[in-house]
């Protein structure tokens, strides 16, 4: 490869540009001295950023690769500096015999390109990229390195003696970043907030601590680490949440904030005894993923449509419903941000407070000093709010306020934990909610629940089996699942999509609500009346679309 080429130059020959613009990039370069040529042109809007990886390929005979097929090797991708990798946008790939492929969006970069190689002692082959896909690769394999460095460093860097770890607990709290087993917590929630992970899970056993993390709703294992780092690794995480380093015997929960480029992350902490010691859970709070019909709530159009009048009620009370993990907070945040744009005053009462959001007034629950859900919302109610947000009805009191409330003129949401929409009606009056109450209070119903989707990158088609048929009907002959790629984690999905059974509290459900009327009488009616559509029903509509897999539906479905 010629060392004087210049990107100007290419991208003249190729009649991208002309000598006048590269003169005007060439100015604009000597009052912003770090920003590259290539960088300004498109800057500038002189080329786009295809033209130029484009330009490069065909000039210098390389390939541009999509980074999200590659299959990576972390072994290359732990032989050069994250510094250099980020600052120079480039990833190495695969590593054999002393080549080393290497993917980047500026293989004119020879400085960057020579102090890989002298890092790695290895000849390059370099491939291209666009720019945004290549930096999410980045942050993500280098977030994976330093997560399995820092769990071998902090295995080495322990003596077996207990003493050595008790010892380490009592340095903890005035201790500097390089410590390693604040490296390792570090790094393995850098590591799940990267991949998107909902919960990390540190749990004890006889010989060793094992490292899960659940990703799209499915636990993975991660890394093992030593037995004895497992003490000192609880007493930093009971640190940052401040909870009772000293208290072994009973369960504690907490929350701390992590401050990452893209903004806080909120992360809840539970702690509890099991036979070997105590066993973390560390749940994400984080929001950066991708919606589907993030524009919907999340919901899909004919959802949508069924919801949407809900929220112009003047008063009443809207309940999400799913198990733990059902993305039900996320719905309610997007619900509250599409309120904010009405002139009401909108107050919520959380344990703890997911995101910060602006605009609403937001409320920490700490049962220490006597502010729980049921005290909070009752000081809440003479704030004269319009919409008031409960984090979570988890008691007959805070059912009971929630319903005043939402009968004295105020819009409330909450979330409650039942299996279906209808449901609710029966677990609000098994809280000790009364009949009348209940019919007169309610505006709606939804229930979420969330299912992989097929990835599609390894996704083919497959002949539904003789049992599937049965479960999905007869018409159903085909459905698409994923083979397992790399790109998956060999799971065969990627991502998740929200499915919604909505229930409108119309006259007729009040006065069997008030009659007693059992469950599956009020969901035939709203099926036959508000063309209610069940989970079953809405995944099912997903498994024919070839979004999702048969084996997801099963889990929501339970008739």
């Amino acid at each position: 490869m010629k060392t004087n080429l210049r990107i100007g130059e290419i991208l003249t020959e190729k009649g991208y540009v002309t000598e006048k613009q590269i003169s005007q990039a060439l100015a604009y370069q000597k009052e912003h001295r770090d920003k590259r040529v290539g960088q300004i042109l498109m800057e500038l809007g002189f080329v786009t950023e295809t033209q130029v990886l484009e330009a490069l390929a065909s000039r210098l005979q390389l390939r541009i690769v999509d980074v999200a097929q590659l299959v990576i090797n972390i072994e290359a991708v732990a032989m050069i500096d994250k510094g250099l990798a980020e600052k120079n946008l480039i990833l190495p790939v695969h590593v054999k015999d002393h080549n080393m492929q290497i993917v980047t969006n500026d293989p004119l970069n020879y400085f960057a390109l020579e102090e890989v190689r002298q890092q790695s002692g290895c000849q390059l082959e370099i491939l291209l990229s666009e720019e945004a896909p290549l930096k999410q690769a980045i942050s993500y394999y280098f977030a994976e390195v330093s997560a399995r460095r820092a769990a071998k460093q902090a295995n080495v860097g322990f003596s077996t003696s207990s003493a050595m770890a008790e010892l380490e607990i009592e340095n903890l709290d005035n201790s500097d970043d390089e410590a390693p087993i604040i490296r390792l917590l570090n790094s393995l929630i850098e590591r799940a907030i990267k991949t998107g992970a909902s919960d990390v899970h540190i749990e004890p056993f006889e010989k060793e601590t094992r490292v899960r993390m659940r990703i799209d709703g499915v636990i993975m294992e991660y890394v093992n680490i030593q037995r004895n780092i497992h003490a000192p690794l609880i007493a930093r995480i009971k640190i940052l949440s401040n909870l009772d380093i000293a208290e072994r015997r009973l369960p504690q929960d907490g929350h701390f904030r992590v401050s990452l480029d893209d903004g806080q992350v909120n992360i809840r902490v539970s702690v509890l005894p099991t036979v070997f010691g105590e066993k973390a859970v560390m749940r994400i709070m984080a929001f950066n993923g991708k919606l589907e019909h993030a524009d919907h709530f999340g919901m899909d159009e004919y959802s949508y449509k069924q919801f949407a009048p809900l929220l112009n009620y003047p008063n009443g009370i809207i309940y999400i419903t799913g198990p733990t993990g059902s993305g039900k907070s996320t719905t309610l945040y997007m619900i509250l941000e599409y309120l904010t744009g009405r002139n009401i005053n909108i107050s919520t009462i959380e344990d703890p407070v997911e995101k910060n959001l602006p605009g609403i007034n937001q409320t920490q629950v700490n049962p220490v000093a006597g502010l729980t859900f049921d005290v909070g919302l009752r000081a809440l109610m003479r704030q004269d709010p319009d919409v008031i947000m409960v984090g979570e009805t988890r008691d007959g009191e805070t059912a009971g306020t929630s319903v005043r409330a939402a009968i004295t003129g105020h819009v409330v949401l909450s979330t409650l934990h039942t299996n279906d929409a209808v449901s609710s009606i029966v677990r609000l009056e098994d809280m000790g909610v009364e009949t009348y109450l209940v019919a007169n209070s309610l505006v709606g119903l939804v229930a979420q629940r969330l299912l992989r989707k097929v990835c599609p990158n390894c996704a083919k088609e497959v002949e539904t089996t003789e049992q599937e048929r049965l479960f999905l009907g007869e018409d159903v002959k085909i459905v698409r699942k994923g083979m397992g790629c790399s790109h998956c984690n060999n799971t065969g999905y990627k991502g998740r999509i929200a499915v919604h059974e909505i229930l409108a509290i119309d006259n007729t459900v009040r006065r069997m609500i008030v009659n007693h009327n059992s469950v599956e009488e009020i969901s035939a009616y709203a099926r036959e009346h508000q063309h209610m559509r069940t989970l079953k029903e809405s995944g099912l509509i997903l498994v024919k679309e070839g979004t999702t897999t048969p084996e997801e539906l099963m889990k929501i479905s339970y008739e």
